[in-house]
């Protein structure tokens, strides 16, 4: 929980209060990155530094474990530095699902799974039914469940009461870059939840992380947007201040919205100044 404090005569929040937290983890950044679609690996690394992350998403299904330099992606993340979050990414069944987190168990040796089960291959759009199914499964079995989901309350409500860790709805479909395109749904999720919610995909630049944060919500998770950027290191550092601005204007609380103009100086009690 966030706090706020006076000093020299202006509000501030303590940092160190304002943490994120999943599970038994806490964390103090509120941006989650991903590890695809960089130009190389060495960028990839740059920009996660850049970035702040304190975790970072990793699809299990895309893991090349027969590369033959030796190494494979998760060579190229200090675990000191991050939690990792592994992925079902590719998965389109329930079964599928668990068995993709049971393998990413093994392999990261975490509870931790971000569930993604695809309903559709044009707007990679999740199953709500094999989602709500494989996350049952896995909440029984002792993961930390983080389910990407549509933005519909009603599922993310279900999902929470399976035993979720945290809710994770779209901002947009995945890698459109197109933005919050229903805050209106994000919102109320948000006001329903117990548990953290995290915007996850269509987030293109950072206007669009701060605009999420501002919604109230918890914390992005992000990829293309930083990793497709035509300097990714750059958008990295731009996304980690968008979500700071944002988090603070959510709690700053913005002023509100008016049909008609309204005088940063009130008219009244102005002094009158009379002509000669």
């Amino acid at each position: 929980m966030a706090t706020a404090s006076k000093s020299f005569g202006r509000w501030r929040v303590d940092r160190a209060q304002d943490t994120l937290r999943i599970g038994q983890r806490e964390f103090t950044s509120r941006l989650i990155v991903g590890t695809a679609k960089y130009p190389s690996f060495e960028v990839m690394q740059a920009a996660h530094a850049a970035s702040g992350a304190q975790m970072v998403t990793v699809a299990i299904r895309r893991i090349n474990l027969d590369d033959k330099s030796g190494k494979t992606l998760l060579d190229y993340i200090d675990r000191n530095r991050y939690t990792i979050l592994p992925n079902t990414a590719g998965c389109y069944s329930a079964k599928e699902a668990v068995l993709t987190a049971q393998l990413a168990r093994e392999l990261v040796e975490t509870d931790l799974i971000k569930l993604e089960v695809i309903g559709d291959s044009q707007t990679l759009y999740p199953d709500t039914r094999e989602t709500l199914a494989a996350a049952a499964e896995l909440v029984r079995d002792g993961f930390t469940v983080l389910p990407y989901i549509i933005d519909d309350p009603v599922a993310c409500k279900q999902l929470e009461e399976l035993g979720c860790a945290a809710v994770m709805p779209l901002a947009a479909p995945i890698g459109s870059g197109l933005g919050v395109c229903n805050p209106y749904s994000i919102r109320i999720i948000k006001e329903r939840a117990n548990i953290p919610v995290i915007v996850d995909a269509g987030v293109g630049t950072a206007s669009d992380a701060a605009i999420a944060m501002e919604l109230g919500v918890d914390a992005v998770l992000m990829n293309t947007g930083i990793a497709a950027a035509q300097e990714p290191v750059l958008m990295a550092e731009a996304m980690k201040r968008a979500i700071e601005a944002g988090r603070l204007a959510f709690l700053a609380g913005r002023t509100e919205k008016r049909l008609y103009a309204n005088a940063s100086s009130p008219m009244r009690d102005l002094i009158t100044v009379e002509k000669n």
